[in-house]
């Protein structure tokens, strides 16, 4: 294909024609996976970002021709399987995103790929079982079988039996469950809502998350912290599902269309009556914000949520331009190696994570914008587990760098797998926290 200089214009997204019985034609996949795959094999600009590109250009350097629409296309599925859709080609990298006329958006070409292996059956029973996080967090709470879950975790030979069974790699680290629910200890600790004057403008519905409500609840805590020192009414919305993102991630776009039926209703009514939504986990974060209006671009519920949902730090650094947040710090945090996740990036939000937390006295952030390698379940599994570290080792090295007081990453997944790259690798011990914790922390509450 001749060369074309890219575009220069800021990157736009199509929306997701998946409800097209076109979408699922395996013969159209293909073509276009052949069409994108040559330009990209003639740009190579992505090959450092993750495994699905080298993958790619391996596959094209190993024809006699060296041409990608030489590819074996039954090898497709080899680039398919590498790709985490962490977004960042489409949003950093590719010179030939919409509105460029040769129109690529690698990523969602993948989860077209996906949804059409998904569809067809051709999906294992771990990516099931992970990707289902509302019925895996019922566990948490019920103390008998969230002790046994966490042992089993914990206990190397029942990780082996883990590996063998399901495929999930015996060194991956895993979430832990918590024995209590955020939700359920939130409620207990609710707001005054809205009904004390001395509350600054503003008021917030907390959509807790899969990972806080079941694993981390701590992080939720933190949140809720930090709102109530800076008397910001806040609520939690009164009913959740999954945000659809692992189930997005495996190609099961029905899935995720359940989960959107179930938590819009909800969401929607909350953005209609003023509330910033606001969820701690930055995968959520894009899923309302940007996924799922490509997927439903004419419900209007749907745009009234993604108009609505904040990231935190999004949401308090946006406080402070209107000097609205208090800056009463107490402790300082020293050094601190913060990770900026992959789907926080996408976002195009900037780095308002840092931002605030350098407000803080005597603290400097050594900010680190690479991808961990972790990408939701990616990371655990047996075939990918020893990719992810591999992605991940310049991100380990860096955030290790200047014996760092702490590590953290907005997105928990990739701090403790960067917290377990930074131990494998003998690079020192770093304690690791949430970047809400720390901003908690450093209010000295």
């Amino acid at each position: 294909m001749p060369h074309k200089e890219g575009s220069l214009e800021a990157p736009t997204r199509h929306p997701l024609d998946w409800q097209s019985e076109a979408f699922y034609d395996k013969e159209k996949l293909d073509t276009e996976l052949a069409r994108v795959f040559d330009i990209c094999a003639g740009c190579r600009r992505c090959v450092s970002l993750c495994g699905a590109f080298p993958a790619l250009f391996d596959l094209v350097d190993e024809t006699d021709s060296g041409e990608a629409h030489d590819v074996d296309k039954s090898k497709f599925g080899q680039v398919v399987d590498q790709c985490y859709l962490c977004d960042l080609c489409y949003m950093t990298k590719c010179p030939y995103v919409p509105p460029h006329p040769w129109n690529v958006d690698f990523p969602h070409l993948m989860l077209r790929a996906k949804a059409i292996d998904y569809r067809n059956g051709e999906v294992k029973l771990r990516d099931r079982v992970l990707s289902n996080t509302d019925a895996l967090g019922h566990f948490a709470g019920i103390p008998v079988v969230t002790q046994t879950v966490n042992a089993v975790n914990h206990t190397k030979a029942m990780r082996g039996l883990m590996e063998d069974a399901l495929g999930v790699d015996r060194k991956a680290w895993l979430p832990d469950f918590a024995a209590r629910k955020f939700r359920s200890a939130a409620k207990r600790a609710a707001s005054s809502e809205v009904r004390d004057g001395e509350r600054t403008p503003g008021k917030v519905a907390i959509y807790a998350t899969c990972y806080v409500n079941f694993n981390e609840p701590g992080i939720g805590h933190d949140l809720l912290a930090v709102l109530d020192h800076n008397a910001i009414p806040w609520v939690l919305v009164k009913s959740e599902a999954c945000c659809g993102m692992p189930l997005l991630e495996q190609g099961n776009l029905e899935g995720v269309a359940q989960k959107q039926a179930q938590n819009m209703p909800v969401l929607a009514q909350y953005a209609r009556e003023g509330y910033a939504l606001i969820g701690a986990v930055p995968s959520c974060v894009l899923m309302y914000k940007h996924e799922l209006p490509l997927m439903f671009p004419d419900d209007p519920d749907t745009r009234a949520v993604s108009e609505a949902f904040w990231d935190p730090f999004e949401y308090f650094v946006s406080r402070h331009r209107d000097g609205l947040l208090k800056t009463d710090f107490r402790t300082p945090l020293g050094n601190v190696s913060y990770h900026v996740p992959c789907h926080a990036r996408v976002q195009n939000i900037g780095r308002k994570t840092s931002d605030l937390l350098s407000l803080v006295p005597e603290t400097k952030v050594n900010v680190v914008e690479r991808c961990s390698g972790h990408a939701g379940t990616f990371g655990v599994k047996k075939e990918f587990h020893a990719m992810s570290m591999k992605i991940g080792k310049p991100v380990f090295k860096q955030m290790a760098q200047g014996e760092p007081a702490f590590i953290s990453s907005d997105c928990a997944l990739a701090g403790h797998h960067i917290a377990q790259g930074i131990g494998e690798n003998q690079l020192g011990d770093p304690p690791l926290a949430h970047p809400l914790t720390l901003l908690r922390r450093a209010y000295g509450i």
